[in-house]
């Protein structure tokens, strides 16, 4: 069900364009997003980390030969859009964007879709897989049969563990061998952690997912190197992981392949690099994770065993 527009009532949307110096926000978005910051003010920072990652990994994906992109819930449009980060390594590469948010919708109608051959925009509930993938629009631009990328970017967090998961695995099933998975979700620890998800939820319900429960979020599929970081870590093809201060609030990213027959121009270096897949959770979650920094290796995130690995810089929020 499509949301209502109310200017009076944050929208989280509208809360993100305001931080990315977007200018289709109001007094309450305005209002929330200065009330957030002064909790904890590195939140816009973070919001730039993720756009950052997700254009990285767009492009990287394209190169791999892809060339047809869904985009799940990707909120008002910003540069690079998933359709520029990819066309600047593919022209002619099809997107489909889907969002519930009216807002959204209209916008990416006008400013994106309008004049752009192979870029479509579809007002769907991404919680709902079946109403998405059976829409004229969708079926008329992506050929689900020859692989494609799905994007899941700052979306799962508003789901639990489970359910994330569970919507996760439901769009991967259906994707074919060859195809990627590109997800991010906002989590933190400790008080600030608390007081900025409190306040959060007077726009959405936001989860706070461990990073064992984030690397569910992959079931089934082949952790592209160098594995699940953070946003500002996360660079294709590094031999190294840059470190980092720890932060109460983090976004953790991740690119996943559908297991089957290599596709791209970096087919055989993938089938030599992910004998050594390794997954990186530099003490994202102490709670669950003992180690004061953890490596995580398999060639599936279904089965993952933990050994060491010092890859954050230590230094107070």
């Amino acid at each position: 069900m499509a949301q209502q527009f109310d200017t009076s009532v944050p929208n989280i949307a509208r809360v993100y364009d305001y931080w990315l110096g977007g200018k289709d926000n109001f007094a309450a978005d305005r209002e929330l997003a200065a009330q957030l910051t002064a909790v904890y003010p590195p939140i816009a920072q973070m919001i730039w980390d993720n756009r950052q990652f997700l254009a990285r990994a767009v492009g990287w994906v394209a190169r791999q030969g892809i060339s047809q992109f869904i985009d799940l819930g990707p909120g008002l449009p910003t540069s690079p859009s998933t359709h520029e980060a990819a066309r600047a390594v593919r022209s002619g590469t099809t997107v489909a964007y889907v969002d519930f948010d009216p807002l959204v919708v209209s916008h990416l109608d006008a400013l994106v879709a309008k004049g752009q051959d192979g870029v479509v925009v579809m007002a769907a509930d991404l919680r709902d897989r079946d109403a998405v993938l059976s829409a004229p629009d969708l079926a008329g631009h992506i050929d689900l049969s020859r692989p494609a990328c799905l994007i899941m970017g700052a979306v799962l967090h508003f789901l639990d563990a489970e359910a994330a998961a569970e919507l996760a695995a439901s769009y991967t099933q259906i994707l074919a061998p060859g195809s990627y998975v590109i997800l991010t979700v906002g989590r933190g620890d400790g008080e600030v952690a608390d007081r900025f998800f409190s306040m959060y939820r007077a726009a959405a319900s936001m989860h706070s997912h461990s990073v064992e429960q984030f690397a569910t979020f992959f079931e089934g599929l082949e952790i592209v190197p160098p594995g699940l970081l953070l946003a500002e870590q996360w660079q294709p093809d590094q031999q190294h992981v840059r470190p980092v201060p720890k932060r109460p609030g983090e976004v953790l990213v991740g690119v996943g392949k559908v297991p089957g027959p290599p596709h791209g121009v970096l087919a055989e270096m993938t089938i030599q690099r992910m004998d050594n897949v390794a997954i990186v959770v530099d003490d994202l979650d102490a709670p669950t994770v003992p180690n004061s920094s953890a490596r995580w290796h398999s060639t599936r995130a279904s089965s993952c065993s933990v050994t060491s690995a010092a890859p954050r810089a230590s230094s107070s929020p």
